[in-house]
């Protein structure tokens, strides 16, 4: 099911000199399950951030061709990651091997990951949880040619990381 948007227009509340706030508030609060929140603004509301973060949500931001902002923000445990290298109807086995790295500091669970790796065949399937996003991760995957796909699980407290190892082309 692909997540659906609701749309918030704070740029006439702020013109007629208001604060958007509240109407922020309510329109998050008023979120079902699987609803993010598309914000209309007309500059990149930073503060916003980290009280959305806190709630669970990752926002990305758009600058429009007006010079207005559009900020999605997407529950985190919704939100689903893949490599450039994913394509539209990929068959991914099951992993072959699974791993939880969830309680070990950085850089360690990168360490066994790409460890690990080197010593599967092309095409199986590796997954891990992991303690968080492994940002740094990611483009050492790509590089090796590995194809990856990741999220939050629904408390929003660990990563959930698919890896299928391929080959550097």
């Amino acid at each position: 099911m692909a997540l659906e948007f609701i749309e918030l227009d704070v740029r006439p509340i702020l013109a007629d000199g208001g604060a958007p706030f509240p109407a922020i508030m309510t329109a998050v609060e008023s979120l079902a399950p699987g609803q993010g929140l598309t914000l209309l603004a007309p500059f990149s509301p930073q503060p916003l951030f980290k009280v959305m973060e806190e709630k669970g949500y990752v926002h990305r931001v758009s600058e429009l061709a007006s010079g207005d902002f559009e900020v999605k923000f997407t529950p985190r445990a919704t939100e689903v990651l893949v490599s450039e290298n994913v394509e539209d109807g990929d068959e991914w086995p099951e992993a072959a091997r699974s791993f939880d790295f969830s309680e070990l500091d950085p850089p360690q669970p990168m360490v066994r990951i790409l460890s690990e790796l080197e010593t599967m065949a092309p095409g199986e399937v590796l997954f891990a949880v992991l303690g968080r996003e492994p940002v740094f991760l990611f483009r050492e995957l790509t590089e090796r040619g590995h194809k990856w796909a990741g999220s939050y699980d629904s408390d929003g407290e660990a990563f959930r990381l698919m890896i299928k190892t391929g080959t550097v082309a």
